[in-house]
């Protein structure tokens, strides 16, 4: 039985090596793959997945109004899919997610989703926050904060190296987000000093 799978983690957990490296597996045993990652981090509009580690794939661009299910269902039909792979996952929207789980359901093709959990001020992306509540397999994929603590949330930072606490939930340059434990997340936004959390 095909399934609906989501690994999540904070950045720089190697989410695109993981996904680049589980479809070259199935190409590599003369399976066809479709891949997909968010248009927010197209350049001159061609899709791309890359790994910090310099491996890439070309990927096809997905947008707000795109239906998946029927982009999917369209190559499957032209040539015969193995598996769909979703990059930025945390970028799709509610229906799109509903829509990979009608690519799984009707279409019996495994879906694997990859994705941040968590936004810079601690809360769900809409996309994570749905394939949180509906896919069948979640997978965390663990990455560190500087202590050594298993990194869980995101960190962005403004351009004097403040962290910010307010602003759009995506900003696509990738060098202003950090990586921390829950403590020094807390600590280095300022949570627990401003009286944001409940110390009781």
């Amino acid at each position: 039985m095909a399934k609906l799978y989501f690994s999540y983690s904070a950045m720089n957990a190697g989410k695109s090596t993981l996904l680049l490296q589980a479809s070259y597996n199935y190409q590599e045993r003369g399976m066809r793959t479709m891949l997909f990652t968010a248009a927010h981090y197209a350049e001159d509009g061609v899709g791309r997945i890359t790994s910090r580690l310099g491996v890439s794939a070309e990927a096809l661009l997905y947008r707000d109004k795109d239906d998946l299910f029927s982009l999917i269902a369209k190559a499957h039909g032209e040539s015969r899919l193995s598996c769909v792979f979703v990059d930025e996952a945390q970028f799709l929207t509610k229906e799109q997610v509903w829509q990979l789980a009608r690519v799984v359901d009707r279409l019996n093709l495994p879906v694997l989703c990859f994705g941040l959990r968590t936004d810079f001020q601690g809360k769900l992306f809409p996309g994570s926050a749905e394939l949180l509540a509906i896919a069948d397999t979640l997978r965390e994929i663990r990455t560190i904060c500087h202590c050594g603590a298993k990194a869980t949330m995101v960190v962005r930072h403004g351009p004097k190296g403040e962290a910010l606490l307010e602003g759009d939930q995506v900003a696509i340059e990738k060098s202003v987000y950090v990586s921390l434990c829950r403590k020094h997340w807390e600590e280095e936004t300022g949570r627990i000093a401003s009286g944001n959390v409940d110390k009781s």
